[in-house]
């Protein structure tokens, strides 16, 4: 497996920046590679994504010391077993409420007897379609997988969501999360604040990494200090729309001739 570990990475202890790749491009995921993000999410939950698409910005990220994490669409055995066998070592996914819920992200990861994930590395890009003979030997423990808590019943199983052996981080979805709590659109809601402040808290005393979706760059030094460890500070379809959009206003509110 050639791509980076997330794990790996996450032992550092520094606070790790990430983006967004929303686009299906895998030239903005060359891009982000480039930019020197420490890893980039490959979101298969909310992009046009296809699993040959995922597979394509797999490749291009490749050539950078940047971790590629992949979401899932949804946490089942198929589709995980589908993105790992294409080469992803690092595994988001989505709406994550209970810890049996986790125990079985878990095992989707793992070749029996620890999981139950499908024998077909021999034919998949994973092990150089045969090439590696070893890679079914070690693969279950190279998987860095984080799970989402994105309501307020995952609030509610933090700690036991935390506890379960095999899960390396849970990340915090803000937005479906204020949904949850009644404040749809309002991530910014003190009530909805408080309780993401309050999570990191519990996740890190839990012994596991935490990790955020914030694009305001003024409350980067805020996440570092309460010891997040991961944070996605930007996304390709933002950085685009962003840009594009200042170019033609800039232009128009120029100094007329």
């Amino acid at each position: 497996m050639k791509g980076k570990s997330l794990g790996t990475a996450l032992e550092s202890g520094e606070m790790l920046l990430g983006c967004w790749l929303n686009m299906g491009s895998a030239a903005a995921a060359e891009m982000a590679g480039l930019a020197g993000f420490d890893w980039v999410l490959i979101d298969g939950e909310h992009a046009p994504y296809d699993v040959a698409a995922i597979m394509d910005q797999l490749r291009a990220l490749e050539a950078f010391e940047t971790a590629a994490v992949v979401r899932v669409p949804v946490g089942e055995d198929w589709v995980i077993k589908q993105v790992l066998d294409m080469g992803a070592r690092n595994l988001l996914v989505p709406m994550v409420e209970t810890a049996e819920q986790a125990a079985a992200l878990v095992a989707a990861t793992r070749y029996p007897p620890e999981g139950v994930r499908g024998l077909g590395a021999n034919v998949a890009r994973v092990s150089g379609y045969g090439a590696d003979a070893d890679y079914v030997a070690g693969a279950n423990r190279s998987i860095t997988l984080v799970v989402q808590a994105e309501s307020r019943r995952a609030l509610e199983n933090l700690e036991a969501i935390a506890a379960v052996e095999g899960i390396d981080g849970v990340f915090i979805g803000p937005a479906d999360l204020a949904a949850s709590m009644g404040y749809c659109g309002q991530v910014e809601a003190p009530e909805v604040q408080a309780a993401i402040r309050d999570a990191i808290g519990r996740i890190r005393a839990a012994g596991k990494a935490a990790g955020m979706l914030d694009f305001d760059p003024a409350r980067v030094e805020g996440y570092r200090a309460a010891g997040l460890a991961m944070l996605a500070l930007a996304g390709d379809v933002s950085l685009l729309r962003q840009g594009l959009r200042q170019v033609v206003e800039g232009a128009r509110s120029g100094p007329q001739r």
